[in-house]
């Protein structure tokens, strides 16, 4: 529960560390406790938990304090939670049925950003990871069930057995059934 008195004071001292904890509202606009502008006191003041509770309540994001810039805020966080919203999509299978074109459509940034911003955070492109990622998927279904092969390769993101022992191959130095006897042998 906000404060009001708190957060007028925090508004009217412009304390950082309140900076996107709340967002006060008046006259049809909301502003972060940091907002440049001189901050209207009294009754004409609502605070708001969030950015969306002030623009469900009416008001209109402030050009000055830039409310969308606010810590704790997609925007704050940066390049970095674009990053891995998309390593969510690609664990969840984004790039097993489309491009990377596509995941960064639903992300909104071009295909040569995301490119970009997977370099400078991960260090391999969005290719690699998801590649990376459906191998590390088939490992764990060699090792802890006994579906065919054929259905390890489907569950585990890739389009064609071929491809699944193709890479699984190239990662793991031997083929999947390889792998497999192995672990049954070791158990």
């Amino acid at each position: 529960m906000l404060d009001p008195e708190e957060c007028e004071r925090a508004s009217v001292r412009r304390d950082r560390r309140y900076d996107g904890r709340f967002f006060a509202g008046c006259l049809r606009v909301y502003c972060r406790p940091v907002c440049p502008v001189r901050p209207p006191q009294g009754k004409k003041v609502t605070f708001y938990p969030t950015a969306a509770a002030a623009e469900a309540a009416g008001f209109r994001p402030c050009l000055r304090c830039r409310p969308e810039s606010a810590p704790f805020s997609p925007a704050w966080l940066g390049s970095l939670s674009t990053v891995r919203r998309a390593l969510r999509l690609i664990r969840d299978g984004a790039l097993d049925h489309g491009g990377v074109g596509d995941l960064a459509a639903r992300l909104g940034i071009g295909a040569r950003h995301l490119d970009r911003l997977f370099q400078r955070h991960i260090g391999a492109r969005p290719l690699q990871v998801a590649r990376t990622m459906r191998v590390q998927r088939a490992k764990r279904l060699l090792d802890r069930t006994r579906l065919p092969m054929s259905d390890v390769a489907a569950r585990a993101g890739f389009a064609s057995l071929r491809r699944f022992n193709a890479v699984f191959a190239e990662v793991y130095g031997c083929a999947p059934s390889e792998i497999r006897r192995l672990g049954v042998e070791q158990a």
